[in-house]
């Protein structure tokens, strides 16, 4: 199930993406795939509370379906804190309720959930690696690596249940005439973060 909270989303470009990545790339092939994707569009943090509420049905009604990905949490975090006024316990409200039925899914159907979330502030990054510095090296690891993973800016249900973080950035480089962008990861059991870059093709993503 994907939530488009941005709007961003681009069936076309899927279809594509699948005709050119299946290794028969058949239109039956790409149907197959579509039948098992869920599209659902929300325009406020209410619809999204609204439609997580309801997500339970369908994974309860649907056992294959393991994956939960919102795109992105944070869209409504500006109209929220402009709507809660001087109150973060009213801005923060809908954010909150829809941590709950997060954290009520992943407890009673053990799905995988993403959810991207909006870099309000640049940062530096991992070995140097950053706009100035892009890195073409393939995972890198550091023990004292300097990431923004701890400057979270939602609500602290939210950061309580994030288990790993994805910092992407887009580099100066640029390969095979593709542009070259930088993933940093990190999780709550290690101080350790990786590092790699990745471009996106015709056929998705492809990483150096």
């Amino acid at each position: 199930m994907y939530v488009d909270t941005d709007y961003h989303f681009d069936m076309l470009r899927l279809v594509t993406i699948l005709e050119r990545r299946l290794p028969q790339g058949s239109e039956e092939e790409v149907r197959s795939c579509l039948r098992r994707l869920y599209v659902v569009h929300c325009a406020s943090s209410l619809q999204l509370l609204f439609t997580l509420r309801y997500a339970e049905d369908t994974f309860c009604s649907r056992p294959s379906l393991g994956l939960l990905v919102v795109d992105s949490i944070s869209a409504f975090y500006w109209p929220d804190k402009s709507g809660g006024g001087h109150s973060v316990a009213r801005q923060e409200s809908n954010l909150r309720r829809c941590v709950e039925l997060l954290e009520k899914l992943l407890k009673d159907y053990r799905i995988v959930v993403f959810a991207s979330t909006q870099a309000v502030m640049r940062g530096s990054f991992p070995d140097g690696a950053g706009p100035d510095e892009p890195s073409l090296s393939s995972w890198k690891q550091s023990s004292s690596a300097r990431t923004d993973f701890g400057r979270t800016y939602l609500c602290k249900p939210w950061r309580r249940i994030v288990t790993h973080r994805l910092a992407f950035s887009k580099t100066d480089a640029r390969r095979d005439g593709k542009q070259v962008f930088s993933v940093a990861s990190s999780s709550t059991r290690t101080n350790r973060t990786k590092q790699c870059s990745f471009s996106i093709t015709d056929v998705g993503v492809q990483f150096i």
